[in-house]
């Protein structure tokens, strides 16, 4: 099973893309993440016209995350358990914001995920950061004897080698020891990441960094022992596109014998 992960950072500006995307590596499934959509004008023909079904999540203008899939999906849901949510005035309610949506597909649980940026190490965002992954975390712990596949933006560099500089990144998000304790901890509960050879999976708009080579590593497909890949690899070519996202497509080949025995 063929499947992607992509922060296509806007959906109705880029959803031809998606579809270009989707056939020429011919996915299985898609996850999508910052769709910016709410769900009532999330461009669902484009999509089906292309064989997908859509199982989408968007609350505004802000967020949002799908999954396309050739099969239609089972037991949607658009939170897991005792998600966080935010609000930056703590005397507000704190609503949880379109940042995950699950579903069942031949057998596999797949998870589209973007996981809050944290924005400061100061700002209420950032302990939102940390609640939202440690809760994730309890979930997968109860999920990963089976087959569970969480993919999206995590907002993390999990390493040092993991940013273009990491003396530009000291002292900021994503590379903040409380950050990488929260990603081991979704590893620890029963995850391992599928790796590739692209060092990157991101690259600011600003400065040409896409043409400098100066990124960072921050989407991922994130699997349980019971899944296996046989191939995963990025699309550069995507990113080196006219108006694309600035995240890179991340791309695996799960080996489902089951499921390969009946296409």
């Amino acid at each position: 099973m063929r499947i992607g992960t992509w922060n296509i950072n806007s959906v109705r500006t880029r959803a031809q893309r998606a579809v270009d995307l989707a056939q020429r590596h011919d996915l299985d499934v898609l996850c999508l993440q910052e769709t910016k959509v709410a769900d009532d004008k999330f461009p669902v023909d484009i999509f089906r016209d292309a064989g997908y079904h859509v199982a989408c999540h968007g609350l505004n203008q802000w967020n949002g995350v799908a999954i396309l899939s050739k099969e239609e999906p089972e037991d949607v849901r658009t939170h897991f358990p005792n998600q966080p949510g935010f609000a930056k005035d703590p005397a507000k309610s704190q609503d949880r914001e379109a940042r995950a949506i699950g579903a069942t597909i031949r057998g596999v649980e797949i998870w589209s995920l973007y996981i809050p940026n944290g924005r400061e190490l100061t700002d209420p965002h950032y302990n939102y950061k940390l609640q939202f992954y440690y809760q994730l975390a309890r979930y997968v712990e109860q999920r990963s004897r089976g087959k569970l596949l969480l993919g999206g933006d995590f907002n993390i560099a999990p390493e040092d080698t993991d940013v273009w500089d990491i003396e530009v990144f000291r002292g900021k998000t994503h590379v903040s020891e409380p950050e990488r304790a929260a990603f081991q901890r979704l590893l620890e509960a029963g995850l391992r990441p599928l790796e590739h050879p692209e060092p990157y999976t991101y690259f600011d708009y600003k400065g040409a960094r896409y043409q400098r080579g100066l990124g960072m590593k921050i989407d991922f497909l994130l699997v349980s022992e019971q899944l296996k890949a046989t191939k995963t690899f990025v699309d550069m070519e995507e990113r080196a596109g006219e108006k694309t996202s600035d995240h890179v497509p991340l791309l695996t080949q799960l080996d489902l014998p089951d499921f390969d025995s009946v296409r």
